[in-house]
Order: C-alpha cells, then sequence, then structure tokens
C-alpha cells in the first residue's frame, strides 16, 4: 500500500498533489531532472518500464518520457517544454499526453496535439525533508476530471513510494 499523498482540487481545471521526502531538495530536484534517476522510480504500478526519457534541462530545453506495459507491450508517452527553471525550488513545464488512445507512440518525436497542461513543482527544504508541491493545470475542467478518473494521484503516490526507494539508494533516508 503506497504512502498516502495529499490531494486538492483547487479550481475546476487544476489537481495538486503534496508529498514529503526524508530528503534533502537537491536531491529530489535530481531525481525529477536526471533521466537515470527518473527511468529508476516515476514508473506508476508494477510492470510499468521507462524506456525512453531525455531532459534538456534549460528554459525552452524540451523533455520525454515514453511508458511501457511490460505484460502487454502498451505504451504511453509524456512530452513538454520547460518554462521556469529554479534549481533545487521550482520548475514550471508544458505538457501533453499521447498513446493514451491505443496509437503507437514514437519515442523521439511526438505528434503535439492540444493545449498542454502547465506543470508546476515546488520544492520546500526544512530540517533536511523536502516538501514537494505539483500542481496540474488543465486547459479545461473536462480534461481535468479526465485526468483525476484515470488514477493519476494512485500512480503518483506508487511513484512517490518507488522515489523514496531511489532517495534511500542514493545514501539519504
Amino acid at each position: 500500500m503506497p504512502k498516502p499523498v495529499e490531494v486538492k482540487t483547487p479550481s475546476d481545471r487544476e489537481v495538486v498533489v503534496i508529498r514529503t521526502f526524508d530528503a534533502p531538495a537537491a536531491l529530489v530536484w535530481d531525481a525529477h531532472t536526471k533521466p537515470e534517476l527518473l527511468k529508476r522510480w516515476m514508473l506508476g504500478p508494477p510492470g510499468w518500464s521507462m524506456p525512453y526519457c531525455t531532459v534538456d534541462l534549460r528554459v525552452g530545453g524540451k523533455y520525454r518520457y515514453v511508458w511501457h506495459e511490460d505484460a502487454t507491450g502498451a505504451e504511453f508517452g509524456s512530452y513538454g517544454e520547460h518554462l521556469e527553471l529554479e534549481t533545487h525550488r521550482r520548475m514550471v513545464t508544458t505538457e501533453r499526453m499521447d498513446g493514451l488512445d491505443g496509437q503507437p507512440v514514437n519515442h523521439e518525436q511526438p505528434v503535439e496535439a492540444g493545449e498542454p497542461a502547465i506543470n508546476t513543482l515546488t520544492l520546500v527544504e526544512h530540517d533536511g525533508r523536502t516538501t514537494l508541491t505539483a500542481s496540474a493545470l488543465y486547459p479545461t475542467a473536462e480534461i481535468r476530471d479526465m485526468a483525476f478518473q484515470s488514477g493519476m494521484t494512485d500512480g503518483m503516490a506508487v511513484s512517490y513510494d518507488n522515489l523514496d526507494e531511489v532517495l534511500a539508494a542514493e545514501g539519504v533516508g
């Protein structure tokens, strides 16, 4: 059973997830920005892997994640652009998803469609512990509701438990 995350819906277009980690903000930041670490924890439920992960960590730089369900071969992806970066404290990105419709996912060249969500990651460290706040602002209430009802926050809770293990393996916790 994953540790609970605090979930809020402050508006009809927003989902906010809050979770505290026993690690400094610099390490939690690295886990969100370094592909070799992302591939180890951002996986959701068991049976999923992340075979493709790129991050160009600069304002205007792009990122691309592709998840693969080992049992079925199903894939979906997430991609976007970094809008704001304040190292170890705050990251604002766009986010679009692909492959949710069952269409094949092109790992390197996602097809851009629709208005993106705007994601804001905030890290606040106190006494060696870091509180992460992840906010997603969707283009419409309907898209927010679809994301929220997809089990997204359950997947985040599982992934954050994976992150606890990665942080411990990196010498923290």
